[in-house]
């Protein structure tokens, strides 16, 4: 009986072994899992500025600084602005007379669907 308890003892020794070699292999997993994500997190980072970086040169290189757009914007508004102006103070006058001409020559008549019914 004896050998028997000792058996016993000695497979709970080594279950118990076994328990602890898996749950610190579980702990390496669990550790390389949680490494390697931060490694793919520090990589998707560094291609993410490398790719705004790549985009920023091709930006600046096609179409010009933003503030550079936004002065040429200003620029051209400013211009069509002024061509408006020079077009109202050249078509002013004539453009009033033209409406006062209107305004003041009245001709009364009667409209072409006015009929005249005489009382019976």
């Amino acid at each position: 009986m004896a050998s028997q308890t000792q058996g016993i003892q000695q497979l709970l020794a080594a279950e118990k072994r076994a328990a602890e070699k898996v749950g610190e292999a579980r702990k390496r997993k669990s550790r390389r899992l949680k490494q390697a994500k931060e490694e793919a997190q520090e990589e998707i980072e560094r291609y993410r500025q490398e790719r705004e970086r790549q985009f920023k040169e091709f930006e600046a290189k096609h179409m010009g600084s933003r503030e550079g757009v936004a002065a040429k914007i200003d620029a051209d508004t400013v211009r069509k602005i002024e061509e408006m102006n020079r077009s109202i103070s050249v078509n002013k006058a004539a453009l009033l007379s033209e409406i006062l001409t209107l305004v003041y020559d009245i001709k009364p008549m009667l409209h072409k669907n006015f009929q005249y019914m005489k009382a019976k």
